[in-house]
């Protein structure tokens, strides 16, 4: 999963980074509504955590341009605002979740899990796909029963699987979902990943679609 982070306190967002990647989340960043505008409408993100006191143009701003850009990204307003009124605003300019500073990371966390799973159409957040269960709201994987324990590049790539289970996943979108937008990405690192997680989860779990990309499915007849 890959967030968009907006917060222009430097102390704030190292600290938000670093809790969000130990929980396994792909990260970038922006610290000024400019940036955040730009990034927003022209990477791909499974959703955002914005301020909304920002340089340049503050987060009620990038959070309209994002949506008359047509992006559908979840986006959870971060703030010291608790004001009836500005949380009014924020919904009418189209967030999905506000969360008020001071707050714990770990709810942060358990909110962001939440709307990336109900922006993908999942209810339940635990999504089973054959022997293979994903607790999307605790981040676990289990296979039979057993826990599965996963790099967080593996993870990244199961999660974004799991999602969208039964349906195939392009490879530039696990590359632009895996990894954060400064990494350097070796053109078959996204394979490797793929060929450890046959060695965990078993070979036929996840199939490859030729010319198109992978898919997790729980079909026996399910093929490399």
């Amino acid at each position: 999963m890959r967030i968009l982070l907006v917060e222009d306190d430097l102390s704030l967002s190292r600290e938000i980074q670093a809790a969000l990647r130990a929980e396994n989340f792909a990260v970038d960043t922006a610290f000024n509504g400019e940036d955040a505008a730009h990034l927003g409408e022209t990477e791909a993100f499974d959703a955002a955590v914005l301020d909304l006191g920002l340089p340049k143009i503050d987060g009620f701003g990038v959070l309209k341009a994002w949506r008359v850009a047509g992006k559908g990204l979840p986006v959870l307003i971060l703030t010291a605002r608790d004001g009836w009124s500005d949380k009014v605003q924020g919904f009418k300019a189209g967030a999905d979740d506000y969360l008020v500073k001071p707050f714990r990371i770990e709810e942060l966390v358990m909110r962001l899990r939440a709307l990336v799973r109900r922006s993908r159409g999942h209810g339940d957040a635990r999504i089973v796909c054959g022997p293979i269960a994903f607790d999307a709201q605790i981040g676990t994987f289990e296979k039979d029963g057993l826990p599965i324990k996963l790099t967080a590049l593996e993870w990244r790539v199961l999660s974004c699987l799991m999602l969208r289970k039964e349906i195939v996943v392009p490879r530039a979108d696990l590359i632009e979902r895996v990894y954060e937008g400064d990494a350097d990405v070796d053109s078959n690192s996204v394979e490797v990943i793929i060929a450890r997680l046959r060695r965990k989860i078993g070979h036929a779990m996840i199939e490859t679609v030729r010319g198109l990309g992978y898919r997790i499915t729980a079909s026996a007849e399910a093929g490399a």
